[in-house]
């Protein structure tokens, strides 16, 4: 039997979440471990590469990590959003002016995004066991023991699950979750239009879910088309040229033509919520807290303010386990997370209601967004990632 390697902190989980943690407790006093299965794809993004959208709080987290200035060559800035509805002339406008800010959000390659975290993650003590797949974990009163496929085994005082929305930890810890099929899937491409987008992102929602345009470099556009699941494989048949009309009669003419279309490719959509944040010495973070519909592009970002709250909170730890350090953190961020949560499948549920009358509601609703400035100041601030937000979050400097 394999002696037993000790650590204080053992991340389950290699993708963004657990890259981002790693890095965020590199340079304190615990000796850190992350088990990830397989290595993140290298190699430069194509021009139609899978982006995600980071918030002006998820900048500002990246910034106090010190990993801003890796990422920001390839994150093309948002200065403003359009919220719309297909049919309707109300809309509602942010600005990055409005909020004081040089922009309110970055749209980034996700497999940049990944390749330079776990680059970063590389460079700091943290030890990095990949590719490396967890089979057992038990719970002793000070501590874990967990056991690799191949017989390697580890202690922890504080075991973070961020291994994903089917995580293992939870389902080896016995723990349910709820999950929300939407029956929904998210097309994922990029476009050319006609017209430059000026930094604006795009969400219109029609009664089959939203149609998202994203800036990205070059003039181009990620595009996130949110359609019924059955109907999703044959959009995905269909030819360049029959895709490219339905999205241009679906999303309207403000962009002009799509001229050029991407790799196309879908994504179902569900919510899978943890019924329960922490555990005695388990933590749940990002997906494995909570996956959520992309609407708003709220899921990263709120995973990344996990990342942040569990820094902060163990920075000044002498048991990074210790039940009322793990109780503070679940209470601290339960209100980010309800909120972030119904705010989504709201939004959802609200612009795919076909009840007579229920347009002519959510018309209004952007209407009264759009002119009524302490509602409008509370959506942004909902979106900029700043209610309920750890202090880096915030732009306040690490201690």
């Amino acid at each position: 039997m394999s002696a037993v390697r000790e650590f204080d902190v053992v991340i389950i989980g290699g993708g963004l979440v657990g890259a981002s943690l790693a890095l965020a407790l590199s340079g304190g006093r615990h000796r850190v471990a992350l088990l990830e299965a397989a290595v993140p794809p290298g190699g430069a993004p194509s021009w139609d590469e899978r982006c995600i959208a980071l918030n002006a709080a998820s900048q500002a987290i990246f910034s106090a990590l010190g990993a801003w200035g890796d990422l920001a060559p390839a994150a093309e800035p948002i200065l403003s959003t359009h919220i719309s509805e297909r049919g309707r002339f109300g809309v509602a406008r942010f600005t990055a002016a409005e909020a004081g800010l040089p922009a309110l959000g970055y749209n980034i390659p996700v497999r940049h995004l990944g390749a330079t975290l776990w680059r970063l993650a590389q460079g700091t003590a943290a030890e990095l066991l990949c590719p490396a797949r967890l089979s057992g974990l038990r719970l002793q009163g000070e501590g874990a023991e967990l056991e690799m496929e191949g017989g390697a085994r580890l202690s922890a005082r504080l075991v973070v699950a961020a291994d994903g929305a089917h995580s293992a930890v939870r389902a080896m810890l016995g723990i349910g979750h709820e999950s929300r099929d939407y029956e929904q899937s998210a097309i994922v491409t990029a476009v050319r239009p006609a017209r430059p987008h000026q930094g604006c992102a795009y969400e219109r929602f029609t009664p089959d879910g939203p149609i998202a345009l994203l800036p990205k470099p070059d003039g181009a556009c990620s595009l996130v088309w949110t359609v019924p699941t059955r109907q999703a494989g044959a959009m995905l048949a269909w030819s360049e040229a029959e895709f490219l009309s339905a999205a241009e009669d679906t999303f309207g003419e403000r962009l002009g033509r799509f001229r050029v279309l991407g790799r196309r490719n879908a994504h179902p959509l569900s919510r899978v919520l943890s019924e329960r944040l922490t555990l005695p010495r388990v933590l749940f973070a990002g997906n494995a807290a909570q996956s959520l519909h992309p609407v708003a592009a709220q899921g990263f970002n709120l995973g990344l303010r996990d990342v942040a709250a569990i820094a902060e909170a163990l920075q000044d730890a002498t048991d990074p386990g210790a039940a009322t350090l793990l109780r503070d953190y679940e209470n601290a961020r339960q209100a980010d997370r309800e909120r972030v949560a119904q705010f989504t499948d709201r939004l959802v549920r609200t612009f795919s209601n076909r009840l007579p009358g229920f347009a002519a509601l959510r018309h209004l609703g952007l209407l009264a967004m759009d002119l009524t400035p302490p509602l409008k100041q509370a959506v942004m601030w909902q979106n900029l990632g700043y209610g309920h937000a750890p202090r880096m979050a915030r732009g306040e400097e690490r201690r």
